[in-house]
């Protein structure tokens, strides 16, 4: 078997003393732990801010005399040997969840594909909700200790970032990563090449490189087409996030389901479970019946073995985000395929055949569905919306008898937290409270905090978004990337004594993030009061494709430029990873308003929750199960009304009453030492009650529990 590698690279500036530093600056382990967070920081903080916490850029920038000098330095020192003891600890796997819980499965391996990971701002290959969720899942699949294995894209040059013109009228901007200064490695073969796998794509061959990610314990393989052997328009088939058109969407489909199971094969990984996140790597399955046939396997055989072990995952009911492809375009790139698996073109096209409003085609999700032996939706509203949804692929009579499960999203804590909180937690929950974050009785502990010292960290978060706010304006406008206009519309006028709510999410229409806005006589007066002041902060990209999400942005934007609102409403361009951790940990309310049912789960206001931020939302995805009448408020929506427009002024009014009549008069009362109590007993109770349910810790415990051993049995007993 060929021996494949992943080198870091060579880096003379390191002190023999603090030699694994690049070593830890290459797995992501240090992006979700305080302590090894702390030391990078320590190294050279004004560094560390102008990389954007990026450690394997920073240790190729700093100093030479400055490593020379912290390793020098015993306090540095000490606190190195520490975080390199957690290090070696977390790796190691001995005492993990899983091992402890399945030892006779600690061979198996569970390959998970998807489409984009957010991982770290550092790695910029996600665009929103769906990858945040596949970079949580990866890590706390890490925590757990599973034997499991990611595969996706290397975008070189990720998803776009964003900017916002005077005009408000979002633009795309496409920049290349610079893979040396990024926390991945080429994987190198024995012959010192980098790895590649073919595929082919119609009529021609097309090569995927592969790097290798470190996300704690486990590997993460990512595919890219920029090789020399490629022709231009494959080269550019990897190049961005969701961009281009279905013919583009169908080769970057196969390269990922086909390319990243032959990845797995040539690795010498022989997946126990084949998990589909989303139906983007669908044509997986057709890979892995494939080889089975080529092994002497029937059709019939082969597609039963491949069903029992693979779990799919829906995320949207929204039937927009569910792939489709006429029939010419996959006949197109699956010539002979059928030919390899001896089916017919008929029976092939029918895997993924589903009515379209514009006709017959071929939908990834039904492929999915109907290769996979389990099906789960990601709230508990969602799976049922889901069963609905979806009753006619399985041709039964009640959506009751739809095989399509749930298992409700959930946050990774360690990522999400403030390193504020986690040392109070720390102080008052235990030393292993890490290990017990799924535990509901752990977090009554929770009452033991004073209010005072609840309150004062979350004072001090909120001023942390504010100086964060500050210091990215200042730096746009010095670096000319913000007229006059801008630097007043990016928050540099918000008060930070004032009651701010947070929105930030992907512009799409039905999350409705202008729902706030509909009737601003009546909001101006929450905006302008002098003594109870309001305001609203915005965040988040629209597709670059979606007007209407684009116009959603402008009108928020020009509103911000209003004088007559008086610096209430800011727009933040350019929402990623590294903002969203300042937003959901400083904002004093985190507000989702989707139409009624249309947010399958959403994970942002779990964020929120973790870090003492209650939800103001409309009773859809998680908020669904997670509201429980003492940690948040929740607007009363239904779709009984007769039209959007209707459930629209019926909701804003829900949600105008509820600021006016509860959430602003509690926010605003206060103690003779200056503590809400009232508000802090909400924050109490919403991290308290949210975080074990809501926690990645519970999510991949079920996933393993209800999806993933099922489907490990379900292979063993198909062979």
């Amino acid at each position: 078997m060929t021996n494949f590698t992943h080198t870091i690279p060579a880096n003379p500036k390191i002190p023999e003393r603090v030699s694994r530093l690049p070593e830890l600056a290459y797995n992501l382990w240090w992006s979700w732990n305080p302590e090894a967070r702390a030391l990078f920081k320590r190294l050279d903080t004004p560094l560390w801010r102008e990389t954007r916490h990026n450690p394997v850029h920073m240790l190729q920038e700093i100093d030479e005399g400055q490593l020379a000098e912290v390793a020098m330095d015993a306090a540095f020192i000490r606190q190195y040997n520490k975080v390199m003891m957690i290090f070696d600890r977390e790796m190691s796997n001995d005492h993990s969840w899983f091992k402890s819980e399945y030892p006779e499965f600690s061979d198996e391996r569970i390959a998970y594909f998807s489409f984009e990971f957010g991982l770290h701002n550092s790695l910029p290959i996600y665009s929103g909700g769906l990858g945040i969720l596949s970079g949580d899942h990866a890590k706390e699949a890490s925590d757990l200790g599973l034997p499991f294995v990611g595969i996706g894209f290397m975008y070189p040059q990720g998803y776009f970032r964003q900017r916002i013109p005077s005009h408000g009228w979002q633009e795309a901007v496409y920049t290349q990563l610079d893979m040396s200064q990024a926390p991945i490695l080429p994987v190198i073969n024995e012959a010192g090449e980098t790895a590649t796998v073919s595929v082919e794509l119609g009529d021609r061959t097309v090569k995927g490189r592969v790097w290798h990610v470190k996300v704690g314990r486990i590997p993460l393989y990512l595919l890219d087409t920029n090789v020399e052997e490629n022709d231009a328009w494959d080269r550019e088939l990897s190049a961005r996030l969701y961009s281009g058109d279905s013919e583009m969407r169908i080769r970057q489909e196969l390269m990922l389901g086909i390319g990243g199971v032959r990845v797995l094969e040539m690795l010498g990984i022989k997946p126990s479970v084949w998990h589909m996140n989303e139906g983007h790597s669908a044509f997986l399955v057709l890979e892995a019946i494939r080889q089975l046939v080529a092994e002497g396997k029937s059709y019939e055989e082969a597609s039963e073995i491949v069903r029992a072990h693979s779990v799919f995952t829906t995320h949207t009911p929204v039937p927009a985000g569910h792939d489709t492809f006429p029939f010419h375009m996959v006949e197109k790139y699956f010539g002979s395929f059928w030919n390899e698996l001896g089916i017919s073109r008929e029976r092939f096209l029918s895997l993924g055949e589903h009515d379209e409003p514009w006709g017959k085609a071929f939908n990834m999700t039904v492929l999915a569905m109907k290769a996979s032996g389990i099906s789960n939706g990601v709230s508990a509203l969602h799976g049922k919306v889901s069963r609905q949804m979806w009753k006619h692929v399985y041709s039964v009579d009640s959506a009751d008898e739809v095989p399509i499960t749930s298992v409700t999203n959930g946050v990774h804590v360690p990522t999400w937290l403030s390193s504020e909180l986690y040392f109070l937690f720390n102080k008052y929950l235990g030393p292993d409270w890490l290990e017990r974050r799924d535990d509901p009785l752990l977090w009554q502990r929770l009452y033991d905090v004073p209010d005072a010292e609840l309150w004062s960290i979350h004072l001090d978060l909120k001023r942390k978004l504010y100086v964060f706010l500050q210091r990215r304006t200042r730096r746009r406008w010095v670096d000319g990337r913000h007229d006059p206009t801008q630097v007043l519309t990016n928050g540099t006028l918000l008060d930070p004594e004032a009651l701010t709510i947070g929105f930030a999410r992907r512009f799409a229409t039905y999350k409705r993030a202008t729902l706030v806005l509909r009737d601003l006589e009546r909001l101006k007066p929450l905006l302008l009061e002098i003594h109870r002041p309001v305001q609203f902060i915005f965040a988040g990209k629209s597709h670059p494709a979606d007007d209407a999400g684009k116009s959603l942005i402008q009108q928020i934007y020009n509103l911000a430029k209003h004088n007559q609102l008086g610096g209430r409403i800011a727009f933040i361009e350019d929402y990623d990873m590294h903002m969203a951790r300042y937003l959901t940990q400083g904002v004093d309310v985190w507000l989702n308003t989707p139409r009624l049912p249309r947010e399958a789960s959403g994970t942002s206001g779990m964020k929120a929750s973790l870090n003492g931020v209650p939800n103001l939302s409309v009773l859809d995805g998680w908020w669904a199960e997670g509201y429980n009448g003492a940690n948040g408020w929740a607007i009363e929506s239904d779709i009984d009304v007769l039209s959007n427009d209707a459930q629209d002024d019926k909701d804003a009014d829900a949600l105008y009453r509820l600021l006016e009549e509860e959430v602003v008069p509690l926010f605003y009362s206060r103690d003779r030492d200056n503590v809400p109590r009232g508000w802090v007993e909400i924050m109490r109770e919403a991290i308290s009650s949210n975080t074990p349910q809501f926690s990645m810790q519970r999510m991949i415990k079920e996933y393993t529990n209800n999806l993933y051993i099922p489907a490990i049995s379900g292979r063993k007993g198909s062979n």
